[in-house]
């Protein structure tokens, strides 16, 4: 695999060929990056919503077209439509439902190692429910990390794609009932195929030189 290559060719698609959809398979593997993200500690605070049909795609419309129209065919030609979804809060109930899935799955060879594995992850979530108050956005941070695996993930797999954080993130709770299961939208990504007169596609890519982003310890 050559990453290189493959970072190369990740871009933001701006026009979608509606003609063109993903195949089951092919968003089976995107769907499998969703859930094997890493997170902080494992906690997964994460929730998608998939649009894959017309009726689906325009219900997140509703958040798209008033204030932010240019997002309006990225949602509206994509193949699928995906809401990134951030818990709020990780009560006990969450936590215990982590635990116990990583405990089926053979995660805990004793108790010793399950009971250390929910200290670390409850310490960690403390850290910054307590300290730095701020475990919504520490949540939501986690969430960011999944939208660039998956999108890594789409590269891979010859998936084209676009985050937009221009969505009316209200609307989307409001919508898909998210705010009632404890979650909040942060993002929306569209996955597809690029339409042959996509301007950025032909565009070079521009990033900062190693010398600026990279430094020896």
């Amino acid at each position: 695999m050559d990453i290189q290559k493959i970072t190369e060719a990740r871009y933001s698609t701006k026009k979608f060929d509606p003609a063109k959809k993903i195949s089951a398979a092919d968003f089976d593997q995107l769907k499998a990056a969703l859930r094997n993200a890493p997170s902080s500690v494992n906690i997964q605070p994460w929730h998608f919503v998939i649009a894959d049909d017309e009726a689906g795609k325009a219900r997140v419309a509703k958040a798209i077209v008033p204030n932010f129209p240019f997002n309006a065919e990225k949602v509206s030609d994509a193949s699928h439509v995906v809401v990134f979804a951030a818990r709020t809060h990780a009560d006990d109930a969450f936590l215990t439902e982590i635990l116990e899935k990583e405990d089926q799955d053979g995660r805990y060879a004793n108790a010793e190692f399950k009971a250390g594995g929910d200290g670390a992850r409850r310490t960690f979530l403390g850290i910054h429910r307590n300290q730095f108050k701020d475990e919504a956005e520490w949540l939501a941070k986690q969430v960011h990390i999944n939208m660039g695996f998956a999108m890594f993930a789409a590269v891979a797999l010859g998936i084209d794609a676009v985050p937009m954080e221009g969505a009316d993130m209200a609307v989307l709770n409001q919508e898909f009932g998210l705010t009632e299961k404890g979650y909040t939208a942060v993002a929306v990504v569209s996955f597809g195929y690029r339409a042959s007169d996509d301007f950025n596609a032909e565009l070079p890519k521009s990033r900062l030189a190693e010398e600026v982003v990279f430094s020896k310890a």
